[in-house]
């Protein structure tokens, strides 16, 4: 394991910035900031959680305590020195007074003769030694001399004991003048007996003065210390509050510690130099993946014996990264920064990483990337649209392109069409049809699309779709013979490069459809890991097909409710040339629909119509609409009448959904209704938010009728109206739905120019104009239904119809029945004659007897005969049975029963009743 050396040279103090404050103002700032105020820096110093602020603090501290002490010293050193010069002074006073020339002598005078004599002299002696007092006593205490003269005679304040044994006594003690410091010295006579006594001294207070004048002195000296060597600890606080980072000791301890767990614990070698090239520092994976010795660090690293390209690069000092280099048997990836960068000493740090494990698992990596991208383009690609056949192609191109050299599907007969194969197939390969192959070559002897073939059951086609299971066949030509009915097909194949198989079965949802096929070269054979990818890419493909399937079957089912509702075929009649086109949407059914009703009186009823949405509920509706139109026809009601009904229908429609909270099932829808009257020329039209017809002229010419543009059926709140048009014979009336001219690509007014340009042509038969317009309109991808009926007109020979009024009297009758007998005669209808009469001799004696105003008899010679009689009544008459006893009420009965139809048709001027009879 490597050792801290003690100095950490990554670690190392941010380098000083030069660059200018912010502000501008010339002045610069560390740090690559504006200075700071000295508060905050002062604030950032005294922070105790930092060690920079616990070393300030105690730095600080100690300085303080240190220059107490000394002010102390100095206190106490000088008082000492005031009081030994005190001390000193006194004694010096008191000895030389007490030795003094003749003081023995006046001292033996004794009281008051020596007082007089001796009071001038130690008062002029106290003054020049420059003490408080010197007192001149005898043997018992008695002052001869004081400065005080009122103290003279008294007892002196202190211990004579001593000196009067001869010695010199220095004593501390509360006289006259207060707390003293004094010397008593005895006074001896020549045979040196002590006769008297001398004591000087001095008051403490005057030593005290004296040091409290020094004392300022003392303290001023002593802050000036305190504050120079504060300032001292502040810069070295603060330099070590840099190097630290403002860092606290459980911090650092805590830093420290996870430094050395890291550094020793991470998978990634650590070396660092210094600027010579000596190991700083290497962890143990650098030591294990260089090859160093335990005792590396200190030693030169040129010396330990590494490759002379790696220690080159090492000791460098160049900035590398990533590069990878061949150490030993490994490869490492070395990376080397500099450690001055902030400021820190010269030197370099190297990151190795293992790369040997890192080739193989890029080459797994590398496989694993492009199975993903083999089954993400599978998953764009395949399932493009809900076509069987064009899936399985998708999935054959796909596999080609990324997996395989061939590939082929193989489904059942009945996936085909949306079913599913027979239950007892799972026992046995049913009979398949190819429906895709691809390879990379067009000429190989697989089976071609279209074929139906039947797997045996030694094939493992056979034995993947029975069982369920993929089959992979390495080697072929290892696998046996499969064909034994044609053994040269599997030589053909393998000689052809399909040499190594996959075999998938193709289900989803429960369903085996079919299965699918991967071919290889010998030069690159399947392998066991890649039947997972085939299994997963058929797997995507498989519920593609099988929605495909789905779908085709519900589009079927739809498509044949929509056709069921349709009209299977068109009536007979005379009046029009009629050609009709109806083209579900690729997409799924909608609620398009057209219809051609005949009217009585020769009269055709043209429908075409659009209800909104798709699928079985617009199919649904459009089924009731067209029912319904049927039965409003029969009222023979005008088309603005007509569409009314029909509105108040789709609201019911609506109010049922709504009370059924069924949003989806709101119906709404448009529609066109026009009758033509072949006897007239004359065709009523009425729209409800439908697209109005194209009327080709007999010249070729299209033109679009202005008809009043009503709100489509279910908005209610106005009324239909209706036009009258007269069209030439031969006249072509264009009816159809928005899917035919509407378009992603281009809006309805351009549809319709390029509709009216599609008809712009003379001496088209309906179906011819049925195809040219399809053949210019029709979409690539045709997203709604179309209908389209195109209808010729043509007129009832002027020689076919036969009119005129009858009185309205009993008598007229019989003319009436002469008048209908010489016109049929002349048709050539001598056979109609007995009914005919019968018949319009009742509806005119009813119209003479239930009516007023004139009665006219019309009689129209088409498919068959039909007689009408009006009149200006609005009533009609009503079909009864009589009883026996009656006299009348038979007349209608006769009628219905001798007519093939009969019935009543209002109009403006009042009504009509007719009867049609089938011609023999």
């Amino acid at each position: 394991m490597a050792r801290f050396s003690g100095r950490f040279p990554w670690f190392a103090p941010t380098r000083r910035r030069t660059g200018r404050s912010p502000g501008g103002n010339g002045r610069r700032a560390r740090d690559g900031g504006p200075p700071k105020p000295l508060t905050q820096r002062l604030r950032g110093l005294v922070d105790v959680h930092s060690v920079a602020g616990q070393m300030f603090l105690l730095q600080v501290l100690i300085v303080l305590l240190l220059v107490v002490a000394a002010v102390i010293t100095l206190l106490v050193q000088a008082r000492s020195d005031r009081f030994q010069g005190a001390r000193d002074r006194s004694l010096a006073s008191a000895e030389s007074f007490a030795h003094a020339p003749g003081l023995p002598a006046v001292v033996k005078k004794g009281h008051p003769g020596a007082s007089l004599v001796l009071q001038p002299l130690t008062e002029d002696a106290r003054k020049r030694g420059g003490v408080d007092f010197i007192v001149v006593m005898d043997r018992k205490g008695i002052r001869f001399t004081h400065p005080i003269p009122s103290r003279i005679g008294k007892r002196f304040v202190g211990n004579i004991q001593p000196s009067l044994a001869g010695r010199t006594t220095i004593e501390s003690v509360y006289g006259p003048l207060g707390h003293e410091v004094q010397a008593t010295v005895p006074v001896k006579d020549a045979k040196g007996n002590v006769v008297a006594l001398v004591s000087s001294g001095m008051r403490v207070s005057r030593v005290s003065s004296a040091v409290d004048r020094q004392l300022p002195v003392v303290i001023g000296a002593g802050g000036a210390a305190l504050a120079l060597t504060t300032a001292g600890t502040a810069l070295v606080s603060r330099r070590l509050r840099r190097q630290t980072r403002g860092l606290g000791p459980a911090e650092m301890t805590r830093m420290y510690e996870h430094h050395d767990a890291v550094l020793h614990a991470v998978r990634e070698g650590v070396l660092i130099l210094d600027a010579d090239g000596r190991v700083l520092l290497a962890n143990d994976e650098a030591q294990k993946l260089l090859g160093l010795p335990a005792d590396a660090e200190g030693q030169c690293l040129t010396g330990l014996g590494l490759d002379s390209r790696i220690a080159e690069l090492l000791t460098s000092g160049r900035a590398i990264s990533d590069e990878v280099l061949p150490v030993n048997d490994r490869l490492l990836a070395l990376n080397i920064r500099s450690t001055d960068r902030q400021g820190g000493p010269p030197g370099s740090v190297a990151t190795l990483r293992d790369s040997t494990d890192l080739l193989a698992l890029a080459g797994k990596a590398e496989v694993t990337q492009s199975r993903l991208r083999l089954l993400y383009e599978a998953s764009v690609a395949i399932g493009t649209t809900l076509d069987v056949r064009r899936t399985a192609e998708e999935l054959t191109q796909v596999a080609v392109r990324w997996f395989a050299d061939y590939a082929s599907v193989d489904l059942a007969e009945a996936v085909l069409s949306g079913g599913e194969p027979p239950v007892g197939s799972y026992r046995e390969a049913p009979e398949l049809r190819r429906v895709a192959v691809t390879g990379i070559r067009d000429d190989h002897p697989l089976y071609r699309p279209g074929e139906v073939h039947t797997y045996l059951a030694l094939t493992p086609m056979a034995t993947g779709f029975v069982s369920g299971q993929s089959v992979l066949v390495p080697d072929v030509r290892a696998a046996g013979d499969w064909y034994p009915d044609d053994p040269g097909r599997l030589e053909l194949v393998m000689s052809h490069g399909c040499e190594s198989l996959i075999t998938v079965p193709l289900q989803a949802r429960g369903v085996r459809m079919g299965i699918v096929n991967f071919w290889r070269s010998r030069e690159r054979p399947f392998e066991e890991g890649e039947l997972s990818l085939a299994e997963e890419m058929a797997a995507r493909a498989a519920v593609c097909i099988d929605n495909a399937r789905r779908f085709t079957r519900e589009h079927a089912m739809a498509v044949t409710l929509q056709e069921s509702l349709l009209p299977r075929g068109l009536p007979e009649q005379s009046a029009l040339d009629l050609a009709h086109r109806y083209l579900p949407a690729q997409t799924g059914v909608g609620g398009d629909w057209f219809d051609v009703i005949p009217l009585p009186g020769a009269r055709v009823a043209l429908v075409v119509g659009d209800v909104v949405g798709h699928g079985l509920h617009a199919a649904a509706t459009m089924g009731r609409l067209r029912t319904a139109v049927q039965n409003f026809s029969t009222l023979d009601l005008p088309p603005d009448e007509l569409l009314g009904f029909l509105d108040e229908l789709v609201n019911r429609i609506d109010e049922e959904a709504l009370a059924a909270n069924d949003e989806a099932t709101v119906a709404g829808a448009t529609c066109l209704y026009a009758i033509y009257d072949p006897s007239s020329g004359r065709c009523a039209l009425a729209r409800a938010g439908h697209l109005p017809p194209a009327l080709v002229h007999p010249d070729g010419t299209v033109t679009y009728p202005d008809l009043p543009a009503s709100p489509p059926l279910g908005v209610g709140g106005l009324p239909f109206e209706s036009v009258e048009l007269l069209l030439p014979e031969g006249s072509s009336l264009v009816l159809y739905t928005d899917g035919l001219v509407e378009d992603r690509n281009h809006d309805i007014d351009t549809g319709m120019h390029q509709l009216a340009t599609a008809l712009a042509h003379r001496d088209r038969t309906p179906q011819e104009t049925c195809e040219a317009v399809l053949g210019a309109l029709l979409p690539d991808r045709q997203r709604d239904d179309i209908a389209l009926l195109v209808a010729r007109t043509r007129l009832l020979p002027p020689d076919r119809i036969a009119e005129w009024e009858v009185p309205a009297e009993p008598a007229a009758v019989a003319e009436a029945r002469a008048h209908l007998t010489r016109q049929l005669m002349e048709w050539g209808l001598e056979e109609e004659v007995f009914t005919t009469e019968l018949i319009l001799s009742e509806l005119v004696t009813n119209a003479i007897v239930y009516a007023s105003g004139p009665i006219g008899v019309r009689l129209l010679y088409d498919r068959t005969l039909i007689c009408e009689v009006s009149d200006t009544s609005s009533t009609a008459p009503h079909l009864r049975f009589a009883a026996g006893e009656d006299e009348g009420g038979r007349g209608l009965f006769l009628v219905a029963r001798m007519a093939g139809r009969w019935g009543t048709r209002y109009t403006a001027e009042g009504k009509i009743i007719w009867a049609e009879l089938a011609l023999r």
